[in-house]
C-alpha cells in the first residue's frame, strides 16, 4: 500500500489518521526487580479505558460483549476523554524510575509516550476530516465487516446490534464534516472528488453486493435454518431502512455543500491552525522530533542517493538510453504487465509462497497466524492503493490478507510485485503485525497504539530484505524495488512540501515522475492519499533508516557473534516502540550480546 497497513480498524472509526502496536523489552536479568505494583494497577485500568473507547479492537482479541459496540466519535466524547487521560498521566510520571525491572520502566516511559501525544491530539479535532481520498465512514464499517467472522448465535446478534448503531455512527461522522466546513479545517477539492467516487459505489451497492450482509453468508450449523433465515431478514432490513439512507444522505451533502466549499489547495497547512496540525502529525507519524524541514532534507538527499544506485541497475537491464527513456520503456513495454485479474492474483500469490521458503533463514520466531492473497473490493480499486495489508486475528480465526489491486492492469506494474509483495506480506507486515498480536504478555495498550515509523519502517526494510533473500531475478525487478524506495523517499518531498511549503501538486508530482517507475495512476492516487492523509507518508523511509542504522551498529558491535535471525527476534517479537524507545532496548540487546 502502495505499502499502507489496513489498521486498527477502531482508530480509523476514531480518526482518519490511525495504526496499531505493542512492544516489550528485551528479558530482564533474573534478579531482576518484581513488577511494580502502582504501574500493574494503572497499566489494568487504562486497559479498561482503551476498550470501553474502542470496542472494535476489543472484540477483535475476542472480547464477546464489546462486539456489539461502535465507537462514539463525537467531539464530545473525544473532549471528555482528555480529564483520564491527564489523569493516567499524572499517574505514570508519579512512578519512580529507581527500582524499577526493565520491562517496567520500558512500559512506564512507553505509556508516558502514548498518554501525552493522545492529550495534545485532542486540541486539533481532527474528526473534522472525516472522510480521505480512500473513504470513510461507510468503507471502513465494510472491512469491520470483511474480518467479522460468525461462529455462534452471540457472534450474529452482535453484528446485528452493531448495523442498528451504524446510523448514529453515520450521523455522528457526518456532524464532525459539517462542523469541518464552518471551521474551514476540510480535504481539498481533489480529496472530496475522489471520495465520492467510494460513496456513489456505495450508494450503487444491492443487498447481494452489499460488505456489512457479508457476515451473514456462510452462518454455523449451530443456528437453525429458520433462526439464520430470520437473522438475514432482519439485517437486510436494517440496512435497507436505515443505513441506505444515511447513504444517500452522506453523498448529498459531500455532493452538493462539501465539495463547493472545498478548497483547491491542497495543503493543510493553509487551514486555520493547519500548519501546528501538520507539525504535530509529523512527530506524531514519524515518533521523532524532526520538524518539516528537516524531514524534507532527508527526503531529497536520500533521492540523490537511490538515483545512483538505479542507474546502475538501469546498465544492468541493457538500456544504453537515458533514464527518461527507461522509464518510458518500463511503463509500457507489455510483458511488464498483468492480461488479467486471476493473472495478477496468481502472480502475487506465487511471489507470497516464494517469499514464505526464504523466512526459516530470517526468523527464529515465526507468527502461527497464516495469511492468504487477495483482491481489492471491486467498489473501492478505483482510488486504492496497489496494494495493503488487512490484520487477521488468532482470537477471532481470521486470517490476515495480503491485498493485491487487480483494476487498471496496464498501470500496476509486474516488475514493482516482488516489492509489494515483501512489504506487505512476507517477511513485512503479516510477519511483525502477527508476531505483535501474539506477544499476549505485553501490556494490553501496546496492542493498540500507532508506531507507524516502526510499522511501516519494517514494511520498508523487508523490501530491502529481498536482496538479501535473492528474491529479485532481474535487473528490472531490482530496479522495482529501487523505484519503491524512490517511491517513500519522494513521499518525504511532496508530503512536507504540500502541507509545510505550500507547493502545488504539480510541484509534488515532479519528484515522482521524474526519479520512480511509478505508473502515472499509482502516482495520482498517491498523491490524493498524501493530501488526505497529512503526514502518514512521512513514516515509512523515516522508520526504515533507524531499522537499517540499528542493523549496522549490531552488526559492527556483534561482528561475528551478530545472527540475523536472533537481530529479527529481539526486534519483532516483542512488538515494536517509537524509535528512541527502540534504541534503547536494541542497543540494550547489543550489549547483552557481546557479554555472552
Amino acid at each position: 500500500m502502495n505499502s499502507c497497513v489496513a489498521i486498527g480498524i477502531a482508530a480509523l472509526l476514531l480518526s482518519t489518521t490511525a495504526g496499531a502496536a505493542f512492544a516489550q523489552v528485551a528479558p530482564a536479568p533474573a534478579t531482576a526487580p518484581a513488577p511494580n505494583p502502582a504501574l500493574a494497577t494503572l497499566l489494568t485500568d487504562y486497559e479498561a479505558f482503551l476498550k470501553a473507547n474502542d470496542p472494535v479492537s476489543a472484540g477483535f482479541e475476542g472480547d464477546q460483549a464489546a462486539k456489539s459496540k461502535l465507537p462514539d466519535v463525537t467531539r464530545a466524547a473525544e473532549v471528555a476523554q482528555q480529564t483520564p487521560l491527564e489523569a493516567f498521566l499524572a499517574r505514570a510520571q508519579a512512578i519512580p524510575i529507581e527500582g524499577l525491572s526493565s520491562d517496567d520502566r520500558l512500559n512506564r516511559d512507553f505509556l508516558i509516550w502514548v498518554l501525552k501525544r493522545a492529550i495534545e491530539s485532542i486540541r486539533f479535532d481532527s474528526g473534522r476530516l472525516a472522510f480521505t481520498s480512500e473513504g470513510g465512514i461507510g468503507q471502513n464499517l465494510a472491512y469491520v465487516a470483511s474480518s467479522t467472522r460468525i461462529t455462534n448465535r452471540a457472534d450474529a446478534d452482535a453484528w446485528i446490534a452493531r448495523l442498528e448503531g451504524l446510523p448514529k455512527l453515520y450521523d455522528d461522522s457526518l456532524e464532525n464534516a459539517r462542523r469541518g466546513l464552518t471551521t474551514g479545517f476540510t480535504q481539498p477539492k481533489s480529496v472530496t472528488e475522489s471520495y465520492l467516487v467510494s460513496l456513489r459505489n456505495e450508494v450503487a451497492f444491492t443487498p447481494e453486493t452489499d460488505p456489512l450482509l457479508k457476515p451473514f453468508a456462510a452462518l454455523p450449523a449451530s443456528i437453525s435454518a429458520a433462526d439464520q433465515a430470520a437473522l438475514k431478514t432482519r439485517a437486510a432490513a436494517i440496512v435497507a431502512d436505515q443505513i441506505n439512507h444515511r447513504r444517500r444522505q452522506w453523498l448529498a451533502f459531500v455532493q452538493d455543500d462539501y465539495l463547493p466549499a472545498a478548497s483547491a489547495e491542497v495543503g493543510i497547512g493553509s487551514r486555520p491552525g493547519g500548519k501546528d496540525y501538520y507539525a504535530f502529525q509529523a512527530r506524531s507519524y514519524t515518533t521523532t522530533d524532526l520538524t518539516p524541514e528537516q524531514i524534507h532534507q532527508i527526503g531529497l538527499d536520500e533521492v540523490t542517493r537511490i538515483r545512483a544506485r538505479m542507474d546502475v541497475e538501469m546498465k544492468a537491464a541493457g538500456w544504453t538510453g537515458d533514464f527518461a527513456g527507461f522509464l518510458q520503456h518500463l511503463r509500457t513495454d507489455p510483458r511488464f504487465y498483468a492480461t488479467s485479474r486471476e493473472d495478477m492474483i496468481e502472480k502475487a500469490s506465487e511471489m507470497a509462497k516464494r517469499a514464505d521458503g526464504g523466512l526459516p533463514a530470517l526468523f527464529r520466531t515465526l507468527p502461527r497466524l497464516t495469511y492468504n492473497v487477495r483482491p481489492v473490493p471491486l467498489d473501492i480499486e478505483d482510488t486504492y492503493t496497489t496494494g495493503r495489508y488487512n490484520g487477521g486475528s488468532l482470537a477471532e480465526g481470521v486470517p490476515g490478507g495480503y491485498i493485491v489491486n487487480t483494476g487498471k492492469l496496464d498501470q500496476r506494474p509486474l516488475y514493482e510485485l516482488p516489492a509489494l509483495t515483501l512489504h506487505e506480506a512476507v517477511p513485512g507486515h503479516h510477519i511483525q503485525i502477527a508476531l505483535q498480536q501474539e506477544a499476549a504478555q505485553g501490556p494490553y495498550f501496546r496492542r493498540n497504539v500507532d508506531v507507524t515509523a516502526f510499522t511501516e519502517g519494517w514494511g520498508l526494510y523487508s523490501e530491502f530484505l529481498g536482496e538479501e533473500m535473492g528474491f529479485y531475478r532481474t535487473p528490472e525487478e531490482r530496479f522495482g524495488r529501487l523505484s519503491y524506495e524512490m517511491w517513500r523517499a519522494c513521499r518525504l518531498v511532496a508530503d512536507t512540501g504540500m502541507h509545510w511549503m505550500g507547493w502545488t501538486i504539480e510541484q509534488a508530482r515532479q519528484c515522482f515522475t521524474d526519479n520512480s517507475a511509478l505508473s502515472p495512476h499509482n502516482i495520482e492516487t498517491e498523491l490524493q492519499r498524501y493530501i488526505g492523509w497529512p503526514g502518514q507518508a512521512l513514516a515509512y523511509k523515516i522508520g526504515e533508516i533507524r531499522l537499517r542504522a540499528i542493523r549496522t551498529r549490531a552488526e559492527t558491535e556483534l561482528d561475528p557473534k551478530f545472527n540475523v535471525r536472533d537481530f529479527h527476534d529481539a526486534l519483532l517479537v516483542d512488538g515494536p516502540l517509537p524509535l528512541d524507545l527502540l534504541d534503547q532496548r536494541m542497543d540494550a540487546w547489543i550489549a547483552a550480546q557481546k557479554a555472552k
